[in-house]
């Protein structure tokens, strides 16, 4: 049998039937488009952490460690040149007041960083310029603001650079706004030169945190490894210590932070696709159903089509066109819906979704993404239904025999 003729039965046959085809239809449609809706939301919520909390940086390493002393400059030198692997190590500390501008006053994070901190952490620049080389190794009275910080004191339209900002005692010079990042506060963030932030806001030569960047092409794993070793190595931190009075050390890649973000997020969308399964096995039921049913209806016309001289293989792709046929017109209409329900779900748990990928306090958007994959896997899907639950129907369809087809009432 030709493609076009069968094309031109398998239409013909489901057009016959216009109600029950509809009905056998609407349950792919249900599965598919929750299968599609649950899987786009989990892939825009997944862009969303990697874009806010800086994921995409996949050669950053955090450190964490203390051995019963202050981290000082020395010691992110010490790291830098005896573990190989790292680009630069850099560091902050952490502090909190208030900005003001003489007219208005707000709570903010302040951070003092070293040389390299915005290239590590993959900051954008909004307006202005970040710190230079020089004033980061200086005590240079000049801060970055982000922009959160920056439209609570100044406003959405106005321009922060090359004003004055009060915090504590001092007056400093803005020279740039950076996005704002849920990395690392709450509120509006003010970043300045450490050695400025050590001598008038936090009184510590400490860092609070250091973070390294790796050469490009390294393996992450292994630097991780190797940074901690050294690390207990020189601070003398004996291993199994951690948490136990005799020091902890902590040191994990960003690589690893998104490879456990891909793990939890793929059991989840594995759930949420079984849940939507189920609905897909519904609707495979009703279409083997509805194909035994046909079959049951045609015993003649199979019986006439066999003594005419149409061949067992025949038979079986004409039933079983039918059933894909079905399943991806479900199948089209349901990514479509499913397209569009995971564009309103987002729209309308906008505060719970966006709570997850917060900036700052407010809500960023998620944008609900559909990938080549789930396209594929669309397609896959549909397929494989109408093959699964249409072989049986073809198969006792190519079995009749033509004589007692024939003589069938």
């Amino acid at each position: 049998m030709r493609i076009s003729d069968l094309l031109y039965e398998t239409w013909s046959a489901l057009l016959a039937n216009k109600g029950r085809t509809l009905l056998t239809i609407l349950g792919i449609v249900i599965g598919i488009s929750a299968v599609i809706a649950m899987t786009s939301l989990i892939d825009g919520v997944k862009n969303s952490l990697v874009s806010q909390l800086g994921l995409d940086q996949s050669r950053v390493v955090y450190i964490y460690y203390w051995n019963g002393s202050q981290t000082s400059a020395e010691d992110l030198s010490t790291i830098e040149n005896n573990v190989e692997g790292y680009e630069f190590i850099t560091g902050m500390q952490n502090g909190y007041g208030k900005a003001s501008t003489g007219i208005k006053e707000e709570d903010t994070s302040i951070m003092g960083v070293s040389k390299g901190f915005f290239s590590a952490l993959g900051m954008k620049l909004v307006d202005g310029r970040m710190l230079s080389d020089k004033e980061l190794n200086s005590d240079a009275m000049v801060v970055v603001v982000d922009s959160s910080l920056s439209r609570s004191l100044f406003g959405e339209d106005e321009s922060p650079v090359g004003k004055q900002i009060e915090i504590g005692n001092d007056e400093y010079s803005i020279v740039g706004v950076v996005e704002a990042s849920s990395m690392f506060a709450s509120r509006g963030t003010v970043y300045m030169p450490w050695q400025t932030c050590s001598t008038r806001v936090t009184g510590s030569t400490s860092f609070d945190q250091i973070v390294g960047y790796a050469l490009e092409g390294e393996d992450m794993e292994d630097l991780v490894q190797r940074t901690e070793g050294f690390i207990r190595q020189q601070f003398n931190i004996p291993e199994g210590e951690d948490g136990e009075g005799e020091g902890y050390v902590y040191v994990q890649s960003i690589a690893s932070i998104q490879e456990e973000l891909n793990t939890t997020l793929l059991s989840f969308q594995l759930l949420m696709t079984a849940v939507a399964g189920i609905s897909l096995l519904v609707g495979g039921i009703g279409i083997m159903n509805m194909m035994l049913t046909n079959v049951t209806e045609r015993i003649r016309e199979i019986g006439l089509r066999k003594a005419l001289g149409a061949r067992r293989s025949d038979i079986t792709a004409q039933f079983l066109m039918e059933s894909v046929a079905i399943c991806l017109v479900g199948g089209i209409i349901g990514f479509l819906l499913g397209v569009g329900a995971a564009w309103a779900l987002a729209a309308a748990s906008s505060g719970a979704l966006g709570g997850m990928v917060s900036v700052n306090g407010e809500s960023a958007a998620v944008t609900p993404y559909v990938s080549a994959s789930t396209v594929l896997m669309a397609i896959g899907i549909c397929a494989g239904i109408g093959v699964l639950f249409g072989f049986w129907p073809a198969y006792r369809a190519a079995k009749l025999d033509p004589v007692e087809s024939l003589r069938y009432q």
